[in-house]
C-alpha cells in the first residue's frame, strides 16, 4: 500500500488530492496549522489517514511527518503544497516588510526543500515522486504578488535542480490554476470569487504525474489532465 506526505492537507487542494488518493487505498499523512480544519479533514478522510498537527516551518514538525510515513513502511510521494501568501493585504516590493519577506520564504522554500532533505532515502527506496505546488505567480509579474511570487520563483528553480541531481526519482512543479480557496479569497478580499473552479479541479491532472510515467518537469495540472484523459 503506498503512502503520501500532503502538507497542507486539511483544506483546498491539500485536502482535495488526500481525498482522491485514499479513495485509491493509499496511506496520505496530512498536516494543518488550524487544529479544526485538521480534525475534520481527518474525521472524513478515514483510517488510511494520518494527521499531524504544525507548521511545516518547525523542524520538530516536519520530523513528524516523516516519522509518521515511516511508520507505514515506505513513502512514495511527497507533496509540498502548503503555502503563505505573505503579508496580507499584499504589499508593494517598495513597502514590503523585510521580516514578511523572510517568513513567506520560509514556508514556501525553505519548508519544502527542509521536508525534501527529510524524505529523499524514504522516497529513492520506492521510486517515488515529489510535487511542488507552484503558481502562475512565479513566472509572471503581477502587482502586489512580489512576496509570494519570487518565492514560487525561488520553489521552482529548486525544483529543477532537485530533478537534475535525483534522477532517479520523479520531481514535478505544478500549477495548478486559480482556484476558490480560502488562500485565493485571502489575496483578493471583498471579492467574489465563485468563477473560480473548486480544487477539485486540478486533482486529475495531479493525479496523472503521481501514477504516470511522466518526466520530471513543470506542468500545469488542467493541461496534463486533458492530454492524461
Amino acid at each position: 500500500m503506498a503512502t503520501a506526505i500532503v502538507t497542507g492537507g486539511s483544506k483546498g487542494l491539500g485536502l482535495a488530492l488526500s481525498r482522491a488518493l485514499t479513495q485509491l487505498g493509499w496511506h496520505v499523512v496530512i498536516d494543518g496549522r488550524d487544529p479544526d480544519a485538521l480534525r475534520r479533514a481527518a474525521e472524513e478522510l478515514g483510517e488510511l489517514v494520518v494527521a499531524v498537527g504544525g507548521d511545516v516551518t518547525d523542524p520538530a514538525h516536519r520530523q513528524a511527518l516523516v516519522d509518521a510515513a515511516r511508520a507505514t513502511g515506505r513513502l512514495d510521494l511527497l507533496v509540498n503544497n502548503a503555502s503563505t501568501l505573505g503579508p496580507l493585504p499584499m504589499p508593494a516590493l517598495d513597502s514590503y516588510p523585510l521580516d514578511g519577506w523572510r517568513d513567506t520564504f520560509e514556508t514556501d522554500v525553505v519548508a519544502p526543500l527542509a521536508l525534501t532533505q527529510l524524505s529523499l532515502d524514504l522516497l529513492r527506496a520506492a521510486e517515488g515522486r515529489i510535487v511542488n505546488v507552484t503558481s502562475d505567480a512565479g513566472v509572471e509579474g503581477y502587482e502586489g504578488w512580489g512576496g509570494y511570487g519570487s518565492a514560487k520563483a525561488a520553489l521552482e528553480q529548486l525544483s529543477r535542480v532537485l530533478a537534475a541531481e535525483h534522477p532517479e526519482i520523479g520531481v514535478y512543479w505544478v500549477d495548478p490554476g486559480d482556484m476558490r480557496t480560502e488562500m485565493h479569497q485571502d489575496a483578493f478580499p471583498g471579492e467574489d470569487i465563485s468563477d473560480r473552479p473548486l480544487p477539485e479541479t486540478s486533482v486529475p491532472g495531479l493525479l496523472a504525474l503521481v501514477l504516470g510515467d511522466y518526466p520530471s518537469g513543470r506542468y500545469l495540472a488542467r493541461e496534463i489532465a486533458t492530454v492524461a484523459s
